[in-house]
């Protein structure tokens, strides 16, 4: 089983860093100058089965549609 997740799968809770923005070049633009930068770590803090996921990031918390955190791949750190 690969280590590197989508962001939207992580549960509450869970972190992860940075590995991969596969977006096109407008959302990984879009996504680095929100500070989504490989090698950052991102914690979610509430991922329901709809809507928009509450992450961390750095010390800035915020949301990001399900569609966006599918392009935001992670290496999950193990509990």
């Amino acid at each position: 089983m690969s280590p590197y997740k989508p962001l939207s799968v992580l549960h509450d809770g869970e972190k992860g860093k940075i590995i991969s923005l596969e977006g096109g070049r407008g959302l990984e633009r879009k996504l680095i100058e929100l500070g989504f930068l490989l090698g950052v770590e991102v914690r979610v803090l509430c991922n329901t089965s709809q809507g928009p996921l509450a992450v961390l990031l750095k010390d800035s918390k915020m949301a990001i549609g399900r569609g966006v955190a599918e392009k935001i791949f992670v290496e999950v750190e193990e509990c």
